[in-house]
């Protein structure tokens, strides 16, 4: 059974600026908790027991109780060290071990992976994009892993912005016809399992991880499962953020320590924990995030509102 997952947070978070100046795309909150936040949730629902984290853009907000992953005791140097050399972050989230490796150098999409072999050791692990939100049920995608025996096994969907996965018969033949075996004809959705087998088509550095997707695709070792139900959004740009708060119900809207005035007009929207809505304020279609204040006499709309 898979116990470990790497939760993918050190993307710059371009997409989504302005949002991410101030922090990590995946430490951005969606129904006030960390994007990241909802990933694990999934996770741990699925059985996993241990968490890697790599961070590159602001990685000190990682740790800032106030924005960061919540950690029982606080974080404490790990002797556990990245591929780079640099000494990983260790610390309870939720009653699971996790380690934050950081990357002061982005190493990518292959090279984060290769970047935690030590942590990785001998064992398959979940891998999560930590700027979507999804419920679908990574139990099946675990299980089509374990039975399968292949290197790597992607989540996939039918539908999607980007279907450039060509699956057959439960296997990736080919991702954007690169090796001519085939068109896309699925999504995939950001979330996989691998065994340590992917880590030797991995070199050192700066890399994606699609060269090794496409050499064990050449082998027959990279399968996929179809998990259509359950949501998914990709939440990489402004509109798209927005749109998840309009169509999701994650938990109540105004959180309990928001203070909006009678005198305010809040509709469809969601305030954040310490936030302020004064007297004549109007706040619709509109995230406001924590501890910001919409001033009296203000019209927000389809807006997010930080700090």
């Amino acid at each position: 059974m898979i116990r470990k997952a790497f939760l993918l947070g050190a993307g710059l978070g371009t997409r989504l600026q302005p949002l991410t100046h101030g922090l990590p795309k995946p430490l951005v909150p969606l129904f006030h908790k960390p994007m990241v936040g909802w990933a694990a949730e999934r996770c741990m629902a699925a059985g996993i027991e241990a968490f890697a984290v790599n961070t590159h853009h602001l990685p000190e907000k990682w740790q800032d109780p106030e924005w960061g992953v919540p950690c029982r005791g606080g974080w404490k140097p790990s002797e556990l060290r990245g591929g780079n050399g640099l000494f990983s972050m260790v610390g309870d989230w939720a009653g699971r071990s996790t380690h934050l490796f950081s990357e002061p150098d982005l190493l990518e999409t292959g090279g984060g992976i290769r970047n935690i072999a030590d942590w990785v050791g001998g064992d398959d692990v979940l891998v999560h994009n930590g700027d979507i939100f999804s419920t679908m049920p990574l139990e099946r995608l675990i299980e089509a892993h374990e039975q399968s025996g292949n290197g790597v096994t992607l989540a996939l969907r039918s539908e999607g912005a980007g279907r450039h996965i060509a699956f057959e018969d439960g296997q990736v033949v080919d991702i954007r016809n690169r090796i001519g075996r085939g068109h896309g004809t699925h999504h995939f959705s950001g979330v996989y399992c691998f065994s340590p087998e992917l880590l030797g088509q991995i070199p050192e550095g700066k890399v994606s991880v699609i060269p090794a997707f496409l050499e064990l695709a050449k082998r027959g070792r990279i399968g996929g499962v179809l998990l259509d139900e359950g949501d998914w959004f990709d939440l990489g740009d402004e509109a798209s953020y927005l749109a998840a708060h309009r169509e999701l119900a994650l938990s109540d809207a105004i959180h309990e320590t928001a203070t909006i005035s009678p005198h305010a007009v809040v509709e469809r929207s969601v305030i954040g924990p310490r936030a302020v809505v004064e007297a004549g304020a109007v706040v619709v279609d509109s995230v406001v995030w924590q501890g910001a204040v919409v001033s009296s006499g203000q019209r927000v709309e389809s807006q997010v509102v930080m700090r």
